[in-house]
């Protein structure tokens, strides 16, 4: 047994004491102190209420209740919890039933002691694994971030986002690398400086994007040079890894990478070392590194465009980033904010947003990600000549030969569901008392700019409103 197992405690459940004391010393003499024994069943979930108890040895046959009765609903009350189920009856019909019903093994009695203390520790493995994955569950999604400060780069809703955040939160202080996958244009940069910010080094924040560099550029960019080294090394050159001593060192495009530089990096991941060309001084590094890619790694490994070992070096952590589209409630605070960034650049008032123009920012699929929000908000505040952004301003989101107004269907698929807001299927009046109700939510109760919205005269409205009995 490993060295952890005096940390470790064990619940016996069986109605006969002989075997009780016989598993107890079985698990003592290898080093378990933490044992307790029950011989009534009924009791065993008001104990697993009131102990942390890392794994659970039960007998299958008893009076009260049954292994059969009570081993679901263990499953389903404590799944963090491996229960060995131990039993005389040994027919597969029995084994297979306990499986199903969530035991982590079956054992059938006399016990073997050398199969027993295996299973166990096993067990106990499975448990540490799944009370970490629970603490860790517990801080994504319950804890606010210590330092939502190192993260103000990014304009984000999304429950997404803030988990990502939290989760580098939890990997930054750590020295291993860090490999961010996302689509183009998800802001893995943001992302990686990010980390820098939530992490201990003191030192830069110094980026490399390696896409499009032969083996020569990249070890001298990489590393830097001594003079003399070749044809116009007139100078020494120091390389980014150097001035990112200390600090964090961000790799981008990892994935367009040499063959020949992928060697390098593994060495210098392996080794924390390098040279500079021309040199035969070893210089040490203690730069922490973050690599990011828009590829699919397993499959350039399987095209033999990327070295496996290496890909295993650089994820030690591993974070994705989600694509816009997968966070749509991230568009409208990404939108105003760069609205604003845009108006101020370009020394003009900072517009209005129409509806229809949001609700076809909202429509749209952002193949270039966040990325490209942000080149459509630019082009179209420089285009507008208005004090108000429409879809006349963003000519690519306009449909093909429509009106130029939203689909009600789709305008209002963010604002409510039919299902949701009505016991049953709503008739025309339950409708126009809904669309009067959003109308003036979004004017700000403005019945001029709520009639306008609807299509309707405001004298329109207002008779709609008092038949409603609304003011």
């Amino acid at each position: 047994m490993n060295n952890n197992v005096a940390n470790q405690s064990v619940l016996i459940v069986d109605d006969d004491t002989a075997v009780l004391h016989e598993l107890r010393l079985m698990l003592l003499s290898n080093g378990i102190r933490g044992i307790e024994t029950i011989s009534d069943s009924s009791e065993v979930v008001s104990r697993l209420e009131q102990n942390n108890y890392s794994v659970v040895l039960m007998d299958w046959i008893m009076p009260g209740l049954t292994g059969a009765e009570l081993l679901p609903l263990l499953a389903r009350r404590f799944p963090h919890v491996p229960v060995i189920v131990i039993t005389a009856v040994s027919d597969l019909q029995t084994v297979v039933r306990c499986i199903k019903q969530g035991a982590f093994d079956y054992m059938t009695k006399p016990v073997d002691a050398d199969r027993l203390l295996l299973t166990v520790e096993k067990a106990f493995h499975i448990s540490e694994l799944a009370n970490q994955n629970k603490v860790l569950k517990g801080y994504l999604l319950g804890e606010p971030l210590a330092h939502p400060e190192h993260f103000s780069d990014l304009i984000t809703r999304s429950e997404k986002m803030q988990s990502l955040f939290k989760l580098i939160e939890t990997v930054a202080p750590s020295c291993h690398p860090v490999l961010i996958q996302g689509e183009t244009g998800v802001g893995k940069e943001l992302i990686a400086r990010a980390i820098h910010r939530s992490s201990e080094f003191s030192g830069a924040f110094v980026p490399l994007n390696v896409a499009g560099l032969d083996d020569f550029m990249f070890s001298d960019t990489l590393f830097g040079h001594k003079k003399g080294a070749f044809t116009g090394a007139n100078e020494p050159r120091e390389g980014l890894i150097a001035k990112a001593q200390g600090g964090t060192l961000f790799l981008d495009e990892i994935g367009d990478m040499t063959m020949e530089s992928q060697v390098k990096l593994l060495r210098l991941l392996q080794e924390r070392e390098y040279y500079r060309l021309g040199s035969d001084v070893l210089i040490k590094s203690d730069a922490r590194i973050i690599a990011a890619s828009n590829h699919d790694f397993s499959a350039l490994i399987t095209q033999g465009k990327f070295r496996h070992d290496l890909y295993q070096r650089l994820c030690f952590h591993e974070l994705h980033i989600p694509p816009l589209r997968d966070r749509s409630q991230d568009i409208i605070p990404l939108v105003e904010h760069y609205v604003a960034k845009a108006a101020s650049s370009y020394e003009k008032p900072v517009p209005d947003i129409s509806r229809e123009l949001v609700v076809a920012l909202q429509e749209y699929d952002y193949p270039g990600n966040v990325r490209e929000l942000i080149s459509k908000i630019y082009k179209g505040v420089a285009q507008s000549r208005r004090e108000i952004l429409t879809l006349e301003d963003f000519p690519e989101l306009k449909q093909k030969g429509g009106s130029g107004k939203p689909e009600v269907k789709l305008a209002y698929a963010g604002i409510f569901c039919l299902q949701a807001t009505f016991e049953q299927f709503p008739n025309f009046s339950d409708m126009e008392r809904l669309l009067s109700d959003e109308a003036l939510k979004i004017t700000n109760g403005n019945k001029t700019a709520a009639a306008e919205l609807l299509g309707i005269s405001r004298p329109t409205l207002q008779k709609k409103l008092a038949a409603f009995g609304s003011p």
